[in-house]
């Protein structure tokens, strides 16, 4: 309202971001397709063609009534009739989105005849034209040649759809490029939505369809992801073109029969919702819920009333009049969705525990389970012994390929990337117990770790690394336990040695206790040979072992471990062997002779800069 033409005017006119704002529509309708699958779409067939006629036909049948009685003239009370009888899809279905209730009946019920509404602003675009041209061509004729034209577009996308992006997705994703796959997808539901726009149908409606058909595929939840960005931000330009709309003066000049006229569309609204989805079926608490979901006016209706404007079948004055009910319905929208299943239960005289129980992603059911990032080897290792033990888990990978296979098998697989807090969202990581990173890159695991903290602060985060090294850098940025499995697996071979050596079971566990809590600190470290590879992202990280032999002319000879502060150079003392004994841990104290061996454990250029200190003082 502050930018648009009755303030501000940093717009004088609203309509010339129209076009991108209707975009951010496209993307919502794309989203809201993934959710509904074609089989799911069909099982709902009674409430888009039940409900939503039913509401379709009540609605605009007396609201039209109601205009020709105000003294419009019929063919301006029937488009009247039409655009007060749609709701809003973009407010109703952002709203119930972010309630997280987008599953819920009461939802799925208001979802169907918000459908079959943007099917019925079809006819409205085609007739509008020609209620003010003189044609030969009869109305029936023009309605029939736009139904053809709507069920070969319409066939067209769910060929594509079925038959042709999943392999494109498939190859996209085998890529492993962020940017191509978000490019691709706005690509399609942008192509999709443009084929129908040129066919006269809806944007929305082709966006919906391209969704729909990738419903089904492993990529659901990682093109959800990758849309959500751009959907809410060209949704809230969408809005601001809303508020663009509204005329102040003639708002203040009719302020009283506007806000009269907003109150009875209202109450009309949800009466006549509440009988439609009653002879369709619903239960009462579902129907009075999605009749308040649905009281509003539409965004397309601003859109007919646009068209009947431009071609003479309204006034100005009528227009602005429409469109101030419009956006007054839609400023009250968001609560009355945050309140309608409170009112609904008011009137029914439920209480919510009464209420049956509501559906949800299919995930979000789950809890107390873990969430495996990564699906390779080992995650398929630990999947295997959780199904052992009953144990639910969710995945998440992003190999399209794997991902395909093992959800066929009935595997729980999540495709998408686990950096991604959708994502993790979608796998419900809030109610989970753990997350167990398998796969070996430790940059990658501490920003899923970042990622998970932020969705759930208080969730223990398992990482599994090849090398020790990294034990410090995963600890850091917040692992609740990390498995390296070079020393994993050591630790396995010496429990066998031991065991084989005759040392009792209780003794061995206890040590190997004793070293996972310390980190393995009798691990670290290994003597280089000539085959030691030591590249630049290694050395630094490595632990060599070097023993140092002590002669008459070195510099340490005399002097006790104290003085040597070979701390500082972050070198430890291991071990000193002297007359050919061993003692482990020397003292500080110890004076060091000629003949000994002193071993140090350090990085590789400071166990070299500690060996010149030791023989050379410098």
């Amino acid at each position: 309202m502050v930018a648009g033409p009755e303030i501000l005017s940093l717009y004088d006119n609203a309509q010339d971001m129209h076009l991108l704002a209707e975009i951010g529509i496209v993307f919502l309708l794309f989203s809201l397709g993934l959710e509904f699958s074609l089989p799911k779409l069909l099982a709902m067939r009674n409430l888009v063609f039940g409900a939503g006629a039913a509401q379709m036909c009540f609605a605009t049948l007396l609201f039209s009534a109601l205009a020709w009685l105000l003294g419009l003239p019929v063919s301006t009370a029937v488009i009247v009739g039409g655009m007060l009888a749609l709701s809003s899809t973009a407010i109703v279905i952002k709203q119930i989105n972010e309630l997280g209730i987008l599953n819920h009946q009461r939802s799925q019920v208001a979802i169907s005849v918000l459908l079959f509404q943007d099917l019925a602003v079809v006819p409205f675009l085609i007739v509008i034209p020609l209620l003010s041209t003189n044609t030969d061509v009869g109305l029936g004729q023009v309605l029939g040649l736009a139904l053809l034209k709507g069920i070969v577009v319409v066939a067209f996308l769910l060929s594509v759809g079925k038959w042709v992006l999943p392999w494109v997705f498939r190859e996209v994703a085998r890529t492993r490029t962020d940017e191509l796959f978000v490019l691709t997808t706005i690509l399609i539901a942008l192509l999709a939505g443009g084929l129908t726009y040129v066919f006269g149908l809806s944007m929305a409606l082709g966006a919906f369809l391209a969704g729909m058909m990738l419903g089904e595929s492993q990529y659901k939840y990682q093109l959800e992801a990758d849309i959500r960005p751009f959907r809410d931000i060209l949704m809230g330009l969408f809005f601001v073109t809303v508020g663009m709309q509204l005329d102040l003066k003639v708002l203040t000049d009719n302020f009283v029969f506007i806000v009269f006229g907003v109150v009875v569309i209202m109450l009309i609204k949800v009466l006549l919702m509440r009988a439609s989805a009653w002879l369709a079926g619903c239960k009462p608490n579902h129907a009075w819920s999605a009749s308040i979901q649905l009281c509003q006016v539409g965004e397309f209706s601003f859109v007919i009333a646009a068209l009947a404007t431009a071609h003479g079948v309204l006034s100005d004055s009528q227009s602005s009049i429409l469109i101030s009910m419009g956006v007054l319905s839609m400023i009250i929208t968001p609560y009355l969705i945050g309140k309608s299943a409170d009112l609904a239960n008011y009137m029914t005289r439920r209480s919510p525990a009464q209420l049956p129980s509501e559906e949800h992603e299919p995930y979000s059911g789950i809890a107390n389970h873990i969430v495996i990032a990564g699906f390779g080897r080992v995650g398929q290792s630990v999947a295997k012994l959780l199904k052992t033990e009953n144990i639910p888990f969710v995945v998440i990978d992003s190999d399209p390929v794997r991902v395909y296979e093992s959800r066929n098998a009935g595997e729980p697989i999540i495709f998408g990337d686990c950096r991604n807090k959708d994502i993790l969202h979608s796998a419900n990581v809030n109610g989970a117990r753990l997350l167990l990173i398998t796969f070996d890159y430790p940059g990658e695991a501490i920003r899923v770790m970042s990622a998970t903290h932020q969705v759930n602060p208080k969730l223990d985060v398992m990482v599994r690394t090849k090398r020790d090294y990294e034990l410090e850098s995963l600890y850091n940025a917040g692992a609740a336990q990390v498995v390296p499995e070079l020393q994993e697996g050591n630790l396995m071979l010496i429990t066998q040695v031991l065991h084989y050596s005759g040392v009792p079971m209780s003794r061995i566990l206890k040590r190997v206790r004793q070293e996972r809590k310390g980190r393995y600190d009798h691990l670290h470290g290994f003597y280089p040979g000539e085959t030691t590879e030591i590249t630049y992202n290694t050395q630094d990280k490595l632990e060599f072992v070097r023993a140092v032999a002590l002669g008459s002319h070195a510099a340490c000879i005399g002097k006790a471990l104290h003085e040597l502060k070979l701390n500082t150079m972050r070198v430890t003392v291991k071990g000193l062997r002297r007359n050919g004994k061993q003692i482990n841990r020397p003292a500080h104290s110890v004076v060091l002779a000629v003949g000994d061996i002193l071993i140090v454990i350090g990085k590789p250029g400071r166990v070299e800069q500690a060996e010149r200190y030791l023989l050379d003082g410098g």
